[in-house]
């Protein structure tokens, strides 16, 4: 059994088709039974993040489960296979469990270092967890990935300044703009990144925030804790008329805002400079908006260009947390291979002692004139010659598990001895 990754991400396909392979999480529980139904996936984990989509699977057979993973998502996806294929990267065992570490420790994410990440690993496994689609190698795999990312941001300053996707949205913004102080922003969203906004614009000064949601309660809740107000998403048109900066980062799975909505607004403004940072993925917000007066519209292309020009500043922090993922990878293989292997080995050992025990009472009225003593010496001796002669294909499974060569001794030692 073996543990792959395949997927792709913000750095190997632009983000029009990032967005189409997105798993929302609401067709999560579907996708991952779809998934874990295949013939060749034994488990399963789908990743899904404004970065990335990824599957996380246990298979038997690489080539066979490939073909599954990949026309999983391209039905997910609404894509042929050629539209995405040349664009999907694939790590197999010690390079899937690095990736995932890397991925978890926030080294491979627009804005590096970022803390989201690791909320997103752990409620990708709990969603596998619940759907039953997860067991031993996944549940290994996701354990030790959690633990690198808390390593990651504990005993390194990788974490420290802006180390989230909306606080660079709100610096990006600022920077913009020069300043948020005076400037009226509207923020589209409350969900989790909508709440993580609306704080980092708190902590940058803004002092009129409007709120509009889906959930008017949530809304409310969340424009109280900056002391700004909630708008319902119907009004959302007529504040765009008013606002300097507008913040978007819903969970939608189609476009909020067309061009057709923003071009009334455009012209309500009177040449008043709006600028829209849209952070969902998919998108929020019409590409086509960008074309009209007066507007600015900044997506997740334009974040992770913004994030890159300040990552020089932590590349020492980047070297130490990849020492982290180095030696923890060293743990988790030795720890896999070892569990891998052990299986096998007791197999082994077990045949044994059915072939000792078997041989001695095949010779039960051999030994029936020897005392006790001499009996258990008898028993002593065999077990002795056993462990001895199991010794050295014991050691050297050991020491070759993880490798083609420990796979060739594997199935060798199997068929020798009908394991």
């Amino acid at each position: 059994m073996s543990v792959v990754v395949i997927g792709l991400n913000h750095r190997t396909v632009p983000l029009d088709l990032l967005e189409r392979m997105t798993v929302p999480a609401g067709r999560l529980p579907k996708a991952l039974a779809d998934l874990h139904g295949r013939d060749n996936v034994t488990e399963a984990v789908v990743l899904s993040t404004c970065n990335r989509t990824e599957v996380y699977a246990s298979v038997e057979r690489f080539h066979a489960a490939y073909h599954d993973i990949r026309s999983f998502l391209s039905e997910q996806a609404y894509l042929p296979p050629e539209a995405f294929s040349d664009h999907l990267y694939v790590h197999y065992d010690a390079e899937a469990a690095s990736h995932q570490f890397t991925v978890t420790a926030g080294l491979d994410s627009a804005v590096v270092g970022e803390s989201e990440v690791l909320g997103q690993v752990k409620s990708a496994w709990e969603a596998g967890q619940a759907e039953g689609t997860v067991s031993s190698s996944l549940n290994a795999l996701f354990r030790h990935a959690l633990e690198v990312g808390k390593r990651a941001r504990t005993e390194t300053a990788i974490g420290r300044h802006t180390t989230s996707v909306p606080q660079s949205a709100v610096a990006m913004a600022t920077e913009r703009l020069g300043s948020l102080e005076g400037r009226r922003i509207l923020v589209l969203g409350a969900g989790d990144m909508g709440e993580r906004t609306v704080v980092a614009l708190s902590g940058a000064g803004a002092t009129e925030v409007v709120v509009a949601n889906r959930t008017w309660s949530r809304a409310v809740e969340l424009a109280e804790k900056v002391g700004g107000r909630a708008v319902h998403l119907d009004d959302v048109p007529d504040e765009l008329a008013k606002v300097d900066l507008l913040l978007t980062s819903t969970g939608a799975t189609s476009i909020i805002l067309e061009h057709a909505d923003i071009e009334p607004v455009t012209e309500a403004r009177q040449g008043k400079p709006l600028l829209i940072v849209d952070i969902a993925v998919p998108r929020d917000v019409d590409a086509g908006a960008a074309e009209l007066p007066g507007v600015t519209l900044l997506d997740m292309d334009d974040l992770r260009a913004y994030a890159d020009r300040g990552r020089h500043k932590r590349e020492g922090e980047v070297l130490s947390v990849r020492d982290i993922v180095d030696e923890e990878l060293a743990r988790y293989t030795a720890t896999a291979t070892a569990r891998e292997v052990a299986p096998l080995i007791t197999s082994l050992r077990d045949r044994a002692e059915e072939v000792r025990t078997a041989e001695l009472e095949r010779q039960r009225t051999r030994l029936e004139g020897l005392t006790p003593e001499q009996r258990e010496a008898v028993d002593t001796i065999t077990k002795g010659m056993v462990a001895k002669l199991l010794h050295d294909p014991t050691v050297r499974m050991k020491d070759a598990a993880g490798s083609a060569r420990g796979e060739r001794l594997a199935e060798s030692m199997r068929d020798l001895f009908d394991l």
